[in-house]
């Protein structure tokens, strides 16, 4: 599967999203949450919000072919990133809750391959030109991260609970920033962009190994964030084709309610 712009990035991820559906393959859930940041991407360039819409398509699509190699390794004979393993390792493990595939997908696609597309894109100095658009994508990632953390909330009511209360699962359990990941994903694009071919090479394996360290983390955490877990497990939905359509529908419904004044605000 490789990508030619960013509508080709969109329709592969739509159609991992449905085969996924089908066949009930918990991939879905991290594939439904990029889609979607991915469309909301797209109709930033077709908008004009953007420095350079024609670089930001070939960003996405850079970043986008990097997780369908993964994809595509993993599928083929689980090789691929190191992180990568890792986040398609517990899709057979029932034990593990929505939240923690989400992230586990996020983590190995900003931590490592976040950088590595941003330093293709703008190699050198030209990278430093690249820094407005690239921080713009934060505020697209927040919106469906909003989104999809309520669509998580109906799918998983204990961690809702949590969540309402002030615990912040989400990020506490986890132990998880999405937007300081970015701006370290930003100093190591800056570090490879200035790099020769071997010392990129380096870099982006201790990235991977790093990555890799996280998503153990995440996956298996210990202490009492276990039992937690295994509480929010209890409570939320088992039926991973539900799942997966709840969560690519989440920046629709997100509409519907903003548009009924209905919508959250963050």
């Amino acid at each position: 599967m490789v990508a030619e712009n960013i509508d080709d990035v969109v329709d592969g991820l739509a159609g991992i999203v449905r085969e996924a559906g089908r066949a009930g393959d918990r991939v879905g859930y991290f594939a439904a949450l990029y889609r979607q940041v991915t469309v909301e991407v797209r109709a930033a360039i077709h908008g004009g919000l953007f420095d350079d819409g024609a670089r930001m398509d070939r960003f996405d699509t850079l970043f986008g072919n990097r997780y369908f190699d993964a994809y595509d390794a993993w599928r083929r004979d689980q090789s691929g990133p190191r992180c990568w393993r890792e986040t398609f390792g517990l899709l057979d493990e029932a034990d593990a809750i929505i939240v923690q595939h989400l992230i586990l997908g996020v983590n190995a696609h900003i931590n490592l391959d976040l950088a590595i597309a941003a330093a293709r894109t703008s190699p050198g100095e030209a990278i430093h030109a690249l820094r407005r658009d690239f921080l713009l994508i934060n505020d697209i990632l927040a919106r469906v991260v909003l989104a999809v953390q309520d669509s998580v909330g109906a799918l998983s009511p204990f961690l809702s609970l949590l969540d309402r209360v002030g615990a912040r699962t989400d990020e506490r359990i986890l132990d998880f920033s999405v937007r300081q990941s970015r701006e370290e994903a930003w100093y190591n694009a800056v570090l490879l962009a200035g790099q020769n071919e071997e010392e990129r090479e380096a870099t982006i394996q201790r990235l991977d190994v790093r990555a890799a360290v996280l998503a153990r983390l995440i996956a298996r955490p210990g202490g009492l964030v276990r039992p937690a877990l295994q509480l929010i497990r209890r409570t939320e939905s088992g039926d991973v084709p539900a799942v997966i359509t709840h969560l690519d529908n989440a920046m629709e419904r997100a509409s519907v309610r903003q548009g009924t004044g209905l919508g959250t605000s963050d």
